[in-house]
């Protein structure tokens, strides 16, 4: 029943989802209107026109360019990891294992998220090219996999990403000079009134033992849905049948030893590389820093490094790079819209009173739970997990000290939220489909399925936590 529930979701939103630029160029212009007719309160319509456009210009379309910069390093270091040569040899090596459907759903999901806990864009890089390998594979074999559910499996990284080690509400709050930037002077004031005297550290947040219970129940979860929604083998459609074209390897570069500049690229490189590696190392050893206090500078570091180091070369490390600066084309022109709703929405007070009616409605056991809901809400109209907390982190920390609530538990109730509408917005999907072939109408019948189980569970223990 399950699975064909999936394959009934799966056709039905698949005839009418758009293209993701269509749905951001759509949910750009929603926003306008929303914002002229419930926003600007204090301004008469032909005012509100003109502050909105100057918002949307001036304040919104650019306010992304150094975040998205740090998110264009996470996902391009990411996807040159997976596509350094021994990654790829354990993803082929991998790919053999499953024998049936929903075998190789679970095995593509659960790898998939493991590796979304360590890095969303190493998780987003895995899950794709493994859904294409497997597919692949059983194809070849003669084996039935379903490959639109495969890659679904694909993208349940971002279902759990934000509870994991590069989740950006954490870390961007794990120091006061990280908060400060983001909840103002006057809120990092009223953390240290907390006890939060230097930020939030992530022994609060992501190591908390709420997190690791949510987060680790996410891993076991997911697999068994998509286990459950494998269609039977006579209803499940091949690479072929679905009609993708998958973006191919590229043949494996050599390391360059015979050019004059090949060894000494090659000792560069690693001397770089070692420097990365041994930064993070003094910055996760020193007192004043640590591991609860890493940020996002620190894992594109040490990314960078591990990278060089498995490629084996500078010119084989650059073209992985140049391979996935492709998967950036989609974000780079709409995060810019993105950016621009965002600033609609919170110069016209909208995101405000989204927050505030959440607040308002709540006590101080709901208070998370709802925070949760509309987190998920606004991340469908802004799938950005460090600028949505920059609009609604400040809101929700003045409500839980308001209301009484633990200050982590409603970080991580934002959190949980931003993550949780990913199955349902295609923006961070787009390497994946890019890398898969596969349209996000395909997927994202499966998608929310497992959204809604993996929403269950997280309201759950928000609710009784």
């Amino acid at each position: 029943m399950i699975a064909r529930l999936g394959l009934f979701l799966s056709r039905t939103i698949g005839r009418c989802m758009p293209d993701p630029l269509i749905l951001a160029l759509g949910l750009t212009l929603v926003t306008a209107l929303l914002a002229l007719i419930f926003g600007y309160v204090d301004l008469d319509r032909s005012e509100a026109g003109t502050k909105l456009l100057n918002d949307w210009w001036n304040s919104g379309i650019w306010l992304f360019l150094k975040f998205s910069m740090q998110m264009a390093l996470i996902l391009v270091t990411g996807y040159a990891l997976a596509d350094s040569p021994i990654v790829r040899r354990s993803i082929a090596a991998i790919s053999e294992l499953p024998r049936t459907p929903a075998q190789a759903a679970a095995l593509v999901g659960f790898i998939a998220a493991a590796t979304g806990l360590i890095n969303w864009g190493l998780g987003l890089i895995v899950g794709a090219l493994l859904a294409r390998d497997v597919g692949r594979a059983m194809e070849a074999k003669g084996r039935r996999a379903h490959f639109p559910l495969l890659c679904a499996a694909g993208y349940v990284g971002l279902l759990v990403w934000h509870g994991g080690l590069s989740g950006s509400a954490a870390l961007k709050t794990s120091t006061a000079a990280e908060a400060s930037g983001i909840l103002g002077a006057d809120l990092v004031a009223e953390l240290a009134k907390q006890g939060f005297t230097d930020g939030i550290p992530l022994d609060a947040t992501t190591f908390s033992g709420m997190n690791l219970l949510i987060s680790g129940g996410l891993l076991l979860i997911i697999p068994l849905v998509l286990w459950l929604l494998a269609p039977k083998p006579e209803d499940c459609r091949s690479l072929t049948q679905v009609g993708a074209k998958p973006m191919q390897d590229a043949p494996a570069e050599p390391i360059p030893t015979g050019e004059s500049w090949g060894i000494v690229g090659i000792l560069f490189s690693m001397v770089v590389a070692c420097s990365l590696i041994l930064g993070f190392v003094f910055f996760l050893t020193d007192e004043q820093r640590g591991i609860l206090r890493l940020g996002p500078n620190q894992f594109n570091a040490v990314m960078i490094g591990i990278g060089l180091i498995l490629h084996g070369s500078p010119i084989a490390y650059a073209r992985s790079i140049e391979r996935a600066s492709r998967g950036c084309a989609g974000i780079l022109i709409q995060f810019p819209l993105y950016a621009g709703i965002l600033a609609m929405l919170k110069q016209s007070g909208l995101m405000a009173d989204l927050a505030q009616i959440a607040a308002d409605t709540s006590t101080a056991v709901t208070l998370p739970f709802y925070t949760f809901l509309s987190a998920a809400v606004v991340n469908f109209f802004v799938p950005s997990g460090g600028g949505q907390w920059g609009v609604q982190g400040p809101i929700a920390i003045q409500s839980a000290i308001e209301a009484g609530v633990s200050l982590p538990k409603m970080l991580m109730s934002v959190s949980y939220g931003d993550q949780l509408s990913n199955m349902l917005q295609p923006f961070w999907a787009l390497p994946l489909l890019a890398i898969t072939g596969v349209r996000a109408r395909d997927i994202v019948g499966y998608t929310a399925l497992v959204m809604v189980a993996a929403g269950s569970w997280i309201a759950f223990w928000l609710l009784i936590w």
